[in-house]
């Protein structure tokens, strides 16, 4: 505001934003702490942050292995029909390619079946053997993720190169993993 002398002193403390690349070793990466003093230490961050955006790529091959993982199991779960009662379903059953005839025995009771395999799923249910492990995959992903976006965002040309650096290696190296199966 005009007139108001206030606002002068807490200009001269903010801390500007950089928005130009520049290529300075001694740029800090996600602490002051973490500011590189020689050349060797600088090298030695653009080498983590390369490994670090690499194994993004590795998470995201990882998260789409355990997807499809997990969507084979849920497809490969058998749903039995028990004959009886329903002549018309057994028949249309019996011509399906998924069908299986089975016999049944329990406690020297025989019981004929059809077993068949689901087609497709709509949504799947939630599974404490599952959800849970989803979830923390998909929250590793995330923080690796921002690291690397606080990494980029410090304008510092050698950390952008090597994030850039280790996608292409990670993706040169798993990406092939990280499209999903036809299903």
């Amino acid at each position: 505001m005009p007139g108001d002398t206030s606002t002068g002193s807490s200009n001269s403390t903010m801390v500007m934003m950089q928005s130009v690349f520049q290529n300075a070793r001694a740029t800090p990466l996600y602490s002051t702490a973490w500011t590189p003093s020689s050349t060797g230490a600088y090298a030695g961050t653009c080498i983590f942050l390369i490994l670090l955006a690499a194994l993004m790529r590795a998470l995201l091959a990882g998260k789409t292995y355990l997807e499809a993982r997990w969507l084979n199991r849920e497809l490969a779960r058998r749903y039995v029909v028990v004959n009886g009662g329903r002549p018309p379903l057994a028949q249309r059953l019996s011509h399906d390619s998924t069908a299986k005839h089975v016999v049944l025995s329990e406690n020297g009771v025989e019981e004929d079946v059809v077993v068949v395999g689901r087609r497709k799923t709509i949504a799947r249910p939630w599974r404490v053997s599952v959800d849970p492990l989803r979830a923390l995959v998909d929250m590793v992903i995330a923080g690796v993720g921002y690291l690397l976006m606080l990494a980029v965002m410090t304008m510092n040309v050698g950390y952008f190169a090597s994030v850039l650096g280790g996608t292409f290696l990670g993706s040169l190296l798993l990406g092939r993993f990280t499209a999903l199966p036809d299903h």
